[in-house]
């Protein structure tokens, strides 16, 4: 009889590995991140407000340059007049008309007021290359969290099945006299907090899926592809600093500085261009019948060359006031620059360190699931033997199902602190997410794997 009862509970306590969420009907269609990516960036709001204002930015360019061009005005008049006096009374029409042509010399302030819009306009570029990535990370960081949800929510589904059947068995032999109360009573409470966890797990995935329809802009219904299990995951090529330097000279973060300092310089040249003088040319030619005080008159044609110069002398303070202002605003972006290189060799550094552990705990889990598989087939084995209870061969199980978790996890932290360093390191592009969605299969072939 010891025999029956050892076999009926092993047969009960085989772990079931967790099936791959459907988040509708099984004949629904998958979805991957390529996919995905590039409905995102389509639809993202943050990417077509960065493109926006990169696209506004190169319009201020030319605005600013177009104040160094000759600048052309026509102008009109026409006048009714009625004049009278002691003797006479007239009333006549008048016109005149006007054509102005002038040119900038030497202005001082125009000029660096075209160079600096003109590198606002590479940081605001640049800006927009550090929201296309900041972007694309954080739809990879969605897409992998609403993965670990679906997984989450399918091992917790598992092992409360082999769980509930267990409890079903052992209340059958408590019945009969063949269990005890205390095995019954822990299994018991063992699957009331999976319940309760499989209920938080549904609504995990129902979160994950609703941040990724936030970026996406429609709701998600497909299944999302996963991460084989045959993906081998290896270390980058280059060492350390080879990132480093990669990111000091193509990090987009760290352009946007440098062109925000560029921009602080040309604006304080540009206040210190105003104790410079002005020098333009003035070509103008008009016709009028309007004579001297509105009098009527012969139809007059007048041409006018004019060189003007312009020698400030005293503006109240204000260009001094604008010259201190504008060298503050250097400072504060050279300072803004230092902090952000600082944070860029950090955060790099700190990618690099992630992805080199991300490879060892991928191999360690892995050895942890296939240990955990061997304890949990010794544990049956012991119970067959009478040396072990049921609650201890269902922590084995317990344990098994959590090597999986740590598995699944390892491999997703992986992946993301490998888009992160590239990130940082100014390298991250569309190809690097083609990579990452070559790693990625539907659910058949994710359960044949």
């Amino acid at each position: 009889m010891r025999h029956i009862v050892c076999c009926v509970f092993l047969l009960a306590c085989v772990p079931f590995a967790p099936a791959v969420l459907a988040t509708a009907h099984s004949e629904e269609q998958s979805v991957d991140l390529w996919q995905l990516f590039q409905e995102a960036e389509l639809e993202d709001p943050r990417v077509l407000a960065g493109r926006a204002l990169s696209e506004g930015g190169e319009w201020r360019k030319r605005e600013a340059f177009g104040q160094l061009l000759p600048q052309l005005s026509a102008s009109s008049t026409l006048n009714r007049t009625a004049q009278e006096n002691d003797f006479t009374r007239q009333v006549y029409n008048g016109e005149r008309y006007a054509l102005t042509l002038s040119q900038v010399i030497y202005d001082a302030q125009t000029w660096h007021n075209y160079r600096r819009y003109s590198e606002l306009a590479k940081q605001q570029e640049a800006e927009y290359a550090v929201t296309q990535e900041e972007a694309t990370l954080d739809l990879i960081e969605r897409y992998f969290a609403a993965l670990a949800a679906e997984d989450e929510l399918a091992l917790i589904s598992a092992e409360l099945r082999a769980t509930q059947r267990n409890l079903d068995r052992v209340n059958s032999l408590y019945e009969r006299q063949l269990a005890m109360i205390t095995d019954v009573l822990e299994i018991s409470a063992r699957v009331d907090s999976l319940s309760a966890r499989e209920i938080e797990a549904r609504n995990a995935v129902e979160v994950g899926r609703e941040a990724l329809s936030e970026i996406i802009g429609r709701d998600i219904t497909e299944r999302l592809k996963r991460v084989g299990e045959r993906t081998v995951f290896l270390l980058p090529e280059q060492d350390r600093e080879h990132w480093v330097r990669k990111a000091m000279t193509e990090s987009p973060v760290l352009q946007a500085r440098r062109r925000a300092v560029n921009a602080a310089q040309a604006a304080l040249q540009q206040a210190e261009g105003g104790y410079k003088p002005k020098v333009s040319l003035s070509l103008s030619g008009q016709r009028s019948d309007i004579g001297y005080e509105n009098s009527q008159a012969q139809v007059t044609d007048t041409y006018v060359v004019s060189l003007g110069v312009q020698v400030p002398i005293y503006s109240g303070g204000s260009a001094r006031a604008r010259v201190s202002a504008g060298a503050s605003d250097l400072s504060v972006a050279e300072q803004e620059f230092e902090q952000a290189r600082r944070r860029v060799v950090r955060e790099t550094r700190s990618a690099f360190y992630d992805v080199q552990a991300g490879v060892s705990k991928i191999a360690a889990a892995r050895k942890a699931m296939a240990s955990s598989a061997k304890a949990r087939e010794a544990a049956e084995r012991a119970f067959g033997y009478g040396v072990m209870n049921a609650v201890d061969v269902l922590n084995s199980i317990k344990e098994e199902y959590a090597a999986r978790r740590a598995l699944l996890q390892a491999q997703y932290d992986f992946i993301l602190s490998s888009l992160v360093l590239r990130r940082w390191s100014g390298t991250l592009v569309r190809d690097d997410v083609r990579k990452v969605n070559e790693w990625l299969v539907s659910a058949v072939q994710a359960d044949t794997d």
